[in-house]
């Protein structure tokens, strides 16, 4: 047997200390896993301020500022101080801080509810794939809902070794909660892990009030009955609500204090939310029932020293820029700006359905209400070859989820004024192949 670093041995002390069940969730690798204080980080930060620091890997002119090229920093409306030396592993503490700030101001529910402040990572992805890290094992189930971000595949299965349990996602036009009880509760009382997405992708809904109260109340049950959770929010849309009876908040506000057996764990960044796709910034904030400093310090640790072993720190330049633009006071603004656009695409896109009752012969919608994309579910019909028909011959591209008989349509990026030729395409599409 492996012997763990001593360092990685006192931080699953004060995990064991504070919450048992959440140092049984860890993984093998997350139980292993901690951020070196010693070495060559703490010798690095020991030096810091000293008359000559010969210890940083980062090459520095004889005034102190960072040794860089012309021809990129030149590029740049940040100081190179924010931009060319490496960031922290768990992220710029600025951004952290301020990202945490809006956290409790898009999610008025957490009120002041101790929760970890929000570690950075590379995206979304990069996000996932570490929670992957610290908490999947071979063989875990990891229970989603039947339509998922195909990406999952990758990240859990494909990495770690664990396998997709999915639920029904809808029954009857609704989300299927008994579905999601029933699988919830379908194997022994143990561990388990959820990966919640909304608005999801690829459907575009996001729960009711009361089907998010329902959901929470399930997973509150499953905790109270002896399950140990692990509940992931993958809230990459986070914010894209066009309907007013949806759950605008995520779950995490409600999950982050729901029961000692249950820790939730958010997983958000600037992506869609910010709408900064290529910066590449993320974060993951942790919450359970009764947490407080010591144990979240302790899971921060841990996931600082993952994010370290994968890939060091995320971009530096990335970060500072995001910084600025969340302190923007056009911030606000710039912001709302977007989403209406979104949401006047998303309400034009329910007008096209309802004034084509003859779509309904070949296809009819998917329940959607927010996000970026809406499904369409074909009536027997080849996807693949509704797919090849709309690229090929109506210089159309779409998603096609061939073995669900689905095709994803991303209206946040079709300008407006093409929705209405899209869906005829698709439904000149239909008609070509059941003809």
């Amino acid at each position: 047997m492996t012997l763990l670093n001593p360092q990685a041995e006192e931080l699953n002390r004060i995990i064991k200390t504070h919450n048992p069940t959440v140092f049984e969730l860890l993984s093998k690798k997350g139980k292993a896993i901690y951020f070196p204080r010693k070495g060559i980080l703490a010798q690095g930060m020991a030096a810091k301020g000293k008359e000559i620091n010969a210890t940083i890997g980062t090459a520095y002119e004889d005034d102190g500022s960072p040794m860089v090229l012309p021809s990129i920093a030149r590029l740049l409306v940040l100081n190179g101080k924010d931009a060319f030396p490496y960031a922290p592993s768990p992220g710029v503490k600025a951004l952290r801080d301020k990202w945490e700030e809006l956290l409790r101001v898009k999610n008025p529910s957490l009120g002041a509810k101790e929760i970890s402040l929000p570690l950075v990572t590379c995206a979304l992805t990069h996000g996932l794939s570490m929670v992957g890290y610290m908490f999947a094992e071979e063989g875990d189930e990891i229970i989603t809902a039947d339509l998922y971000w195909e990406n999952y595949d990758l990240v859990f299965t494909n990495a770690y070794g664990a396998e997709l349990k999915c639920f029904n996602f809808f029954k009857n036009k609704v989300f299927d909660i008994a579905s999601f009880q029933e699988t919830i509760n379908a194997s022994s009382i143990g561990k388990k892990i959820v990966v919640l997405n909304f608005p999801n992708n690829p459907s575009g809904y996001t729960p009711t009030r009361e089907t998010g109260k329902e959901i929470i109340d399930v997973l509150k049950k499953a905790a109270e009955a002896g399950n140990k959770l692990v509940v992931v929010l993958d809230d990459a849309y986070f914010g894209l609500a066009f309907e007013d009876d949806i759950f605008t908040e995520s779950l995490f506000a409600q999950l982050a204090d729901c029961h000692e057996n249950l820790l939730a764990i958010k997983i958000d960044g600037i992506t869609k939310e910010e709408y900064a796709w290529g910066f590449r910034v993320g974060f993951i904030t942790y919450g359970v029932k009764n947490g407080n400093k010591e144990l979240y310090k302790a899971l921060e640790d841990k996931t600082a020293g993952a994010v370290r072993g994968n890939i060091s720190n995320s971009p530096h330049p990335s970060q500072s820029l995001a910084l600025i633009a969340l302190q923007s006071e056009t911030y606000r603004a710039e912001k709302e700006r977007n989403k209406e656009k979104i949401k006047e695409r998303y309400i034009k896109v329910k007008e096209i359905i309802k004034a084509h009752p003859e779509y309904e012969t070949h296809f009819e919608a998917l329940p959607f209400n927010s996000g970026y994309f809406m499904c369409i579910k074909l009536k027997n019909l080849d996807a693949e070859k509704v797919w090849d028909l709309l690229l090929n011959k109506y210089s159309t591209g779409v998603i096609c989820y061939s073995e669900k008989s689905l095709l994803r349509i991303a209206f946040a990026s079709t300008p407006l004024a093409k929705l209405e030729k899209l869906f005829a395409n698709i439904h000149a599409a239909c008609n070509d192949c059941a003809s």
